[in-house]
């Protein structure tokens, strides 16, 4: 009995202890509901994040490159109807993906959509 108490506890150990990119601990971390993940990132324990640390950093370089990338082409390009759309980030797992700016309304067409929501359809 003793034996069996002794391989769950070390089959417990290897299994904290594998990379946070593992298939194992990837299967772990997706069946977390997002408080949890919240609440382990709040901890401080990266290793129970969506991704590793090397990740995120990798990530976040890749961003970086491609933003420089972007103002590079930007400056050297005369004309504004060239310039290339501005680089989406490279998105996390877990992450919602980001909405898109609506153009504020022109104050002329505000006045048109309360013309006609008025029953100005002239």
């Amino acid at each position: 009995m003793l034996a069996g108490r002794r391989t769950w506890a070390w089959l417990r150990v290897l299994i904290q202890h594998l990379p946070p990119e593992s298939h194992t601990m990837t299967a772990i971390r997706n069946s977390l509901s997002d408080v949890e993940l919240d609440e382990q990132a709040d901890l401080g324990e990266p290793e129970k994040g969506r991704w590793s640390q090397a990740e995120q950093l990798l990530a976040l370089l890749a961003d970086r490159v491609a933003q420089l990338q972007y103002t590079l082409i930007c400056v050297n390009t005369e004309k504004k109807s060239q310039r290339p759309d501005q680089p989406e980030p490279i998105r996390r797992p877990g992450a919602k993906p980001r909405k898109r700016k609506t153009a504020p309304m022109s104050d002329a067409a505000a006045e048109r959509l309360f013309q006609l929501i008025n029953g100005g359809a002239a």
